[in-house]
């Protein structure tokens, strides 16, 4: 995004041609042209371009930021690395409990940390070293109103001692794409290690961390949002307090889980047992953070396998760190007896769900040629190193 084009967009007549970029519900492609044609007779193709950027982007964002997206200013890129806003909100609650006054965000992007932590009642100032997403960032605070300081630098060179809190989301994009190794983030897990082992800090990181990776004593949480794991956030000085922990965020609120609700290795319920009347899918968290004994313990269950994330147990619970499902029958696992025992229920639309095992879903489906009225859901997994199929219903 041209600079010079989005600073312009935060003027009168910028703001005037962005309301007008809308193109109106059920608008074709020939509606759109003459949209452009239009806009372009007031400003110019890099200013228009920019604007048409921003509605497209806006709406792009609504399920990250909701309604505050139609405010809000965006690039791509910033977008696509910004905190969703329920986790983000989670994330300064956390700090405002730690009784953190002053946050530096080490890395800002277009701001979403910021807004959360600026609404949270927390003094916040953050550098970027590029000069877009810095614009962005600023614009986005004095869209929603609220205070915070934005300034381009580089992360590795700020002074972060008049702040009792350093905050960094290390970019995990090179001009080559995404890279998976943390020494390719920027700024580099080298400055990320530092900064958590010299002071309060918390850093945002990819939730497929390995958790060696993690230094000690730090704290690793994992969360998703709505059944979606979206990031791990690692904890250190006052802000820690566990080792891990997994956090999932839905429709009746937030819960946590922590390696302190597990049971100790050989403890009762940590165990492998046999299937049950019950089945309990963790959510995608709770395995990341190594707890689905902690899960098995909270419904007085035990794993179906000792290497699978699956909890069986013979009570039903209502837990939010777990689909359950009532476990119907177990049916033969070879496919060609597979196939003819759902057959004979009646069995036409079948949802497949799997762990531990090289199965398609699509595939099986496909062969299986299932034709009949009832609905249905099948979990492929093994259970003490076997494969097993069982028929089940979500509750």
């Amino acid at each position: 995004m041209d600079l010079d084009a989005f600073r312009w967009l935060l003027t009168d007549d910028g703001q005037q041609l962005l309301s007008e970029a809308s193109p109106a519900d059920g608008a074709g492609p020939d509606d759109e042209l003459a949209l452009q044609a239009d806009l372009r007779k007031r400003a110019t193709a890099a200013q228009v371009a920019t604007a048409l950027t921003q509605v497209e982007l806006r709406r792009r964002a609504e399920p990250k930021f909701g309604e505050l997206a139609a405010r809000m200013y965006f690039t791509h890129a910033g977008l696509e690395q910004a905190t969703r806003l329920p986790v983000a909100k989670h994330r300064a609650g956390r700090l405002q409990a730690a009784v953190t006054t002053s946050l530096i965000d080490l890395g800002c992007g277009i701001g979403g940390d910021l807004i959360a932590s600026a609404a949270a009642g927390i003094t916040t100032a953050g550098v970027d070293l590029d000069p877009v997403r810095v614009a962005v960032a600023e614009a986005n605070l004095a869209a929603l109103d609220l205070p915070g300081a934005v300034a381009v630098a580089d992360a590795t060179t700020v002074d972060t001692s008049p702040f009792d809190t350093a905050f960094a989301d290390p970019a995990r994009r090179s001009g080559r794409g995404r890279t998976f190794s943390p020494d390719g983030w920027t700024p580099p897990w080298s400055f990320v290690e530092d900064l958590l082992l010299a002071r309060p800090s918390c850093v945002k990181v990819a939730p497929g961390i390995p958790h060696d990776l993690v230094p000690d004593g730090v704290e690793a949480e994992w969360v998703s949002d709505h059944g979606e794991v979206k990031e791990a956030c690692l904890w250190s000085g006052r802000l820690r307090t566990t080792v891990r922990r997994a956090t999932v965020i839905g429709r009746g609120g937030l819960a946590t889980i922590t390696d302190e609700d597990a049971p100790s290795p050989g403890e009762d319920g940590a165990g492998v047992r046999p299937v049950g009347d019950y089945l309990y899918e963790p959510d995608g968290a709770v395995v990341r953070a190594g707890l689905v004994t902690a899960v098995a313990a909270g419904v007085e269950g035990g794993l179906l396998d000792e290497h699978i994330a699956y909890v069986v147990s013979d009570r039903s619970f209502r837990t939010p760190f777990a689909r359950g499902y009532r476990v119907v029958e177990e049916l033969p696992y070879r496919e060609k007896q597979l196939k003819a025992a759902l057959r004979e229920r009646g069995v036409g639309t079948l949802t497949i769900k799997k762990r531990g095992v090289s199965v398609s879903p699509d595939a099986l489906r496909q062969r299986l040629g299932l034709r009949g009225d009832v609905t249905a859901t099948l979990v492929l997994t093994r259970a003490a190193g076997h494969g097993t199929a069982l028929l089940v219903e979500p509750f």
